[in-house]
């Protein structure tokens, strides 16, 4: 019988994959054993491989998540028609708040790659590639329409996403800077970089509510 949204199974799954996200992000995923992740769900470590058949099953899963979740978030934030500066602030600040919120996600994405089998990996890589290939859009046509000033577009998304991304090793909620400030200097920085000749107005609002922003 199949189970009804809410059901308990559905809602020991749910707990399983978020204990495995703080405890692969704490421990490594070569580290992190089934016996562990069992008890701090508080089931039979049998019971696991009713969800997850292996463990590289449940870091997969994990993974796929976390990245079509970016994905998704950002076809939700895309702004229609706008001009590419506005389109590549609403970019950063779709990534920013979307890895800060989870920090433990984005950290395991990031660092367990090498864990994963050929065919599974190969399959990440392309999420990957199809959300950074918004980004190389938004560079592109910056560039094309001379509000941009790129010299590879290619290297300019890498350090981007790059720099973004890194927000989660070092921000903590309540300390010196908010997530609207690190947000403001982050799409100051963006704007620079990549040699914006013309602000979009998200931008220009970003850095007027934090009163220029403090560099980092």
């Amino acid at each position: 019988m199949a189970r009804t949204t809410g059901s308990d199974g559905e809602k020991t799954e749910a707990a399983v994959r978020e204990a495995a996200v703080s405890l692969i992000a704490r421990l490594g995923y070569e580290a992190m054993s089934m016996r562990q992740l069992a008890a701090e769900v508080g089931v039979q470590a049998a019971a696991l491989y009713h969800y997850f058949p292996t463990k590289e099953d449940l870091l997969f899963t994990l993974m796929r998540e976390h990245m079509e979740g970016l994905i998704e978030a950002w076809d939700a934030a895309r702004p229609a028609a706008a001009d590419p500066a506005t389109r590549l602030a609403a970019y950063v600040e779709n990534h920013i708040a979307f890895h800060i919120e989870r920090r433990h996600s984005t950290h395991v994405s990031n660092m367990e790659l090498r864990s994963l089998s050929h065919n599974r990996l190969t399959q990440i890589l392309k999420l990957r590639t199809t959300y950074e290939k918004e980004l190389r859009a938004i560079l592109r046509d910056g560039a094309e329409a001379g509000v941009f000033d790129i010299e590879d577009t290619g290297l300019t998304a890498m350090a981007l996403i790059q720099m973004m991304t890194g927000v989660i090793v070092w921000f903590r909620p309540g300390e010196r800077l908010s997530i609207s400030e690190v947000t403001a200097t982050y799409l100051s920085m963006t704007m620079r970089l990549v040699g914006a000749k013309a602000r979009s107005a998200t931008t220009t609002d970003s850095a007027e509510r934090t009163n220029d922003a403090v560099a980092l």
